[in-house]
């Protein structure tokens, strides 16, 4: 088998997939701003994979090359679809299958998929030997989940263990306190001695409340660990992973220019097959920290499409040059 993760160089840092945000657009501009070392899909359902609807679904697996290694993140409820879903993933060209066995959406959860599997061990061992199966071999698989469910569950860790795989990404909280209280990452360390006492060959990745590139070395070599997951503090920083570059450090002009690259991106990427408003949760990460920021992040909320956002930018970026 060929096993990217066994040839990456640690600590390991990595984008979190978070949902309607690390799409291939998003993927891109971090890729140029600063790499991780291994990006993450959005969280696709194996169900949807396979319904009539699959063209839409479809979409959450779009990438380029410039984001390898590339891990498709899954979730779902039934074995057979997780099966067919890793021969299909093989078939597109990805690097590693992970299983969001984390997720604590309620309405996800109620299904009995992602942080459900949690309390349904049978159903989650069979989810992975189904997928490791249909895998054959060909890439790594890897899963992402909590601590435990309504407590700190090593029991479940140790389960999770057990099953053999490439990494374990562990989110420093149980399902029932969501991002309500400071992740636990004191608990990795229990985490990477239970790993080490079983002389498994998983790595473990941390995840939870880590807002940059020190923090996260720092979290990492206390835990022990083999290296972190970070989702939100790129909307801090789009530059997070470069390690020595700060958005927060960067000229007006070049934060818009970013913001207008990553406009571009999106419409040459999904034209008008994708809601235009959902790319405004990004303009706040670029219009920040400068005298008129506000005013012309209120502006940007009301635009409709690419055209007008463009020619507001525009506008600004005459306004503080003249």
């Amino acid at each position: 088998m060929k096993n990217f993760w066994n040839e990456l160089h640690k600590p390991i840092f990595i984008l979190a997939p978070m949902d309607d945000v690390t799409d291939t657009v998003l993927r891109q501009v971090i890729a140029r701003c600063g790499k991780p070392a291994v990006f993450f899909t959005e969280f696709t359902n194996v169900e949807g994979m396979f319904s009539k609807g699959e063209r839409h679904v479809i979409q959450r697996l779009r990438y380029t090359e410039a984001e390898r290694p590339l891990v498709a993140q899954i979730w779902g409820t039934r074995p057979e679809n997780f099966f067919k879903a890793a021969k299909k993933l093989i078939d597109m060209g990805f690097d590693g299958i992970d299983l969001n066995m984390g997720c604590p959406a309620s309405g996800v959860m109620q299904k009995g998929a992602c942080s459900g599997l949690i309390n349904n061990r049978p159903l989650a061992k069979e989810t992975i030997d189904a997928t490791k199966e249909g895998a054959a071999g060909l890439i790594p698989v890897s899963v992402k989940t909590r601590l435990g469910f309504r407590t700190i569950d090593f029991d479940w860790i140790n389960f999770v263990l057990e099953q053999k795989l490439a990494a374990l990404t562990v989110h420093a909280r149980t399902v029932s306190e969501m991002s309500k209280v400071p992740a636990h990452w004191d608990k990795l360390k229990t985490v990477t001695d239970m790993r080490n006492t079983m002389k498994s060959t998983t790595l473990i990745i941390g995840n939870g409340d880590v807002k940059s590139l020190s923090d996260a070395k720092q979290k990492v070599a206390e835990a022990g660990a083999d290296g972190a997951m970070i989702g939100r503090g790129i909307f801090d920083n789009p530059y997070l992973f470069s390690e020595t570059i700060m958005l927060s450090d960067k000229p007006p002009e070049e934060k818009l220019h970013l913001l207008l690259e990553h406009l571009r991106l999106w419409q040459d990427t999904w034209g008008n097959t994708k809601h235009f408003p959902a790319l405004r949760k990004f303009f706040k990460v670029y219009a920040n920290g400068f005298p008129g920021a506000q005013e012309l992040r209120m502006q940007l909320m009301e635009t409709q499409n690419p055209e007008e956002t463009e020619h507001i930018v525009a506008s600004f970026l005459q306004s503080i040059s003249s």
